[in-house]
């Protein structure tokens, strides 16, 4: 049974369950969305790379009309074009020809099909180790340098004439501007709001605790803060005086709702300070069996007031030691106990100690209303509290447990719960014998 449970309204649940679903729908359609979005552009770039493709194909076919380059035209453009590589172009030549010809027929055509890109021509005659003349073609909104490259020759039984783009990519990508601009601005504002989703369910979050926290606080004040009235009221009558037992009640009551309330503030500042730094750990040899009763004697006001049955089942002779926070630890047993108390009907609770595989554990066993193993690994999370049906009268802030493994931890130990509902929980700290651990 976690520490501080308390009922929380299936409403509550639901409503935090609706709005962490909103919030997963709108992360993966957003995730789609951005998904779908790359894909597109993929598509939009492999679609420009073909139609600068097709573009240059046309150019060239173009350049078939307007000179006289071959001497049987053939109906199918592959026959006369090759395409060796990514960013080049090959075709065919049987006549004799101009260079100069060749080269402003060229660019009249690529600028009349949109290939306004820069462009090295390359002549080669059949059989030859190399180009005989090479041309650098600059595009009219040309922005960079010329370069002076080798260009690859591939050899042929024929004449060619090589083309080379050597910004294609460049130029490609800059036809795809647009489509850059509204991605990136689509992708922009997908941030933008998953931020605002994430910074909302946050907030949303944060401020479900702090009502949680606020109504719960005001909760486990209420009650004792109401007791100290009722007591103070009656300890200032004036013949409270001739009645020596009676006022004897009554001072206790309030001696034991103030310890309670000064031991629920010393909690949170416990809680608040360890949210900021390490707890001050310092370990010294305790004996187990006198810190296991000095918690015991801590609790035996609420014993009494509950009825409860506490045995400490460890033998005089049993004479466990080791090296621990002994404040700390204490308080974390205090925890155990106090919840051990609250969720049983009549509580009998057994506290024990042993050797577990080299370790040392402490055992609170009780016969309480138990925990259904579903709850049980979230135990140990801040303000959270096991849902208890009918139960409303369950106070707490749902910091106990989260403490008490803050201490166990900082002692590097574990906690093991063994629970059965309706049957009862044991709560088993489970901690290293040796002071170098």
């Amino acid at each position: 049974m976690g520490s501080k449970f308390a009922y929380r309204s299936l409403s509550d649940f639901m409503r935090s369950s609706t709005l962490r679903w909103l919030v997963l729908l709108a992360s993966v359609l957003i995730t789609l969305i951005i998904v779908v979005q790359l894909f597109w552009l993929n598509k939009v770039y492999s679609f420009e790379q073909k139609t600068f493709n097709m573009n240059v194909v046309k150019s060239i076919r173009g350049l078939y009309e307007d000179l006289d380059l071959v001497d049987t035209r053939s109906e199918h453009l592959q026959d006369l074009i090759e395409h060796p590589r990514t960013d080049y172009f090959l075709f065919r030549v049987d006549n004799p020809y101009s260079e100069d010809s060749v080269a402003s027929y060229l660019q009249h055509e690529l600028n009349d099909f949109d290939v306004l890109t820069d462009v090295h021509i390359a002549y080669y005659s059949a059989g030859k180790s190399g180009y005989r003349l090479t041309k650098y073609i600059t595009a009219a909104a040309s922005r960079y340098e010329v370069e002076q490259i080798n260009l690859p020759v591939h050899n042929r039984n024929f004449n060619y004439i090589l083309l080379y783009f050597p910004h294609r990519n460049k130029y490609v990508l800059q036809q795809m501007n647009f489509w850059f601009f509204s991605s990136s601005t689509l992708f922009v504002v997908l941030c933008g709001l998953a931020v605002i989703l994430f910074f909302f369910y946050r907030q949303r979050f944060l401020a479900e605790i702090q009502k949680d926290f606020v109504n719960n606080f005001t909760h486990e004040f209420k009650t004792p803060l109401a007791v100290m009235k009722i007591s103070a009221e009656v300890l200032l009558q004036e013949k409270i005086t001739s009645q020596p037992e009676r006022l004897r009640k009554y001072a206790t009551i309030v001696e034991n709702q103030t310890q309670h309330l000064q031991d629920q503030v010393e909690r949170l500042l416990q809680i608040a300070r360890s949210d900021k730094t390490n707890l001050p750990i310092q370990k010294k040899l305790v004996p187990v069996k006198d810190l296991i009763e000095q918690a015991v004697a801590k609790m035996q006001p609420l014993i009494d007031e509950k009825k409860a049955d506490v045995d400490i089942p460890i033998d005089e002779e049993q004479n466990i030691e080791l090296f621990a926070d002994r404040g700390h630890l204490e308080l974390a047993i205090v925890n155990l106990l106090e919840n051990a108390l609250k969720f049983s009907v009549k509580p009998h609770i057994i506290v024990s100690t042993g050797h577990e595989d080299g370790n040392i554990y402490i055992s609170v066993k009780d016969n309480g209303i138990g925990i259904e193993k579903k709850y049980q690994k979230r135990l140990f999370k801040k303000f959270y509290r096991v849902p208890t049906g009918d139960v409303h009268n369950v106070k707490g802030f749902g910091l106990g447990l989260n403490f008490v493994k803050r201490i166990i931890d900082a002692h590097h130990g574990t906690i093991k719960i063994n629970s059965l509902p309706g049957i009862g929980t044991e709560f088993r700290l489970i901690l290293p014998a040796t002071l170098n651990s």
